[in-house]
């Protein structure tokens, strides 16, 4: 289960929103969404959390390219929305980054459950390396110091775990807007 919000900051301080995932099928989606919640082009955060697995930030300064923070990028990479972000973030080389074959559980349409799908090729082929793509790393991925300037430091970031979304909107001022949409 995915929660989503917006945070864009305002004059009088941080205005929150839900975000509908359903109507989110790429990154260009997503960030899309995120500009036109922005007020006069000021900075808007996207926060995305899968529930204690992982959770993704996306920063959006006016039309500067978007910066983006994911916790756990492995784990994020086997769910649909967190896979957006890790291709981003490891720059992969896919056009077509739509989610039309994933469900909401992070599978694709008519795969079989993880334990029976995986046979002894797929794991000769991991400990190969793979198929030549970059691997995807276990912690961490993306820009950590994207929230340094709102409060919320490198350091904090990458220690964030469990209620990530709150300890975060406490750190920029914002628990009660997003509480208000949770």
């Amino acid at each position: 289960m995915y929660f989503a919000a917006l945070l864009a900051r305002t004059e009088d301080g941080w205005e929150a929103s839900d975000m509908e995932l359903d109507d989110v099928e790429s990154l260009s989606d997503l960030i899309d969404l995120a500009r036109s919640a922005a007020v006069d082009d000021d900075t808007v955060v996207a926060l995305i959390e899968q529930e204690d697995a992982w959770f993704g930030v996306v920063r959006v300064d006016g039309e500067e390219d978007p910066r983006y923070f994911v916790s756990n990028a492995s784990a994020a990479a086997r769910s649909s929305y967190g896979s957006m972000l890790t291709k981003e973030l490891l720059g992969s080389d896919e056009e077509d980054d739509e989610l039309d074959d994933l469900d909401l559980d992070g599978t694709e349409d008519g795969e079989e459950d993880a334990v029976t799908a995986f046979t002894d090729e797929d794991a000769d082929e991991d400990e190969a390396g793979g198929t030549g793509a970059e691997p995807v790393p276990a912690g961490p991925l993306g820009d950590p110091r994207l929230l340094d300037d709102l409060g919320v430091t490198n350091k904090q970031l990458m220690t964030l775990d469990g209620d990530a979304l709150s300890e975060i909107a406490d750190s920029l001022g914002a628990t009660e807007v997003l509480e208000a949409v949770r």
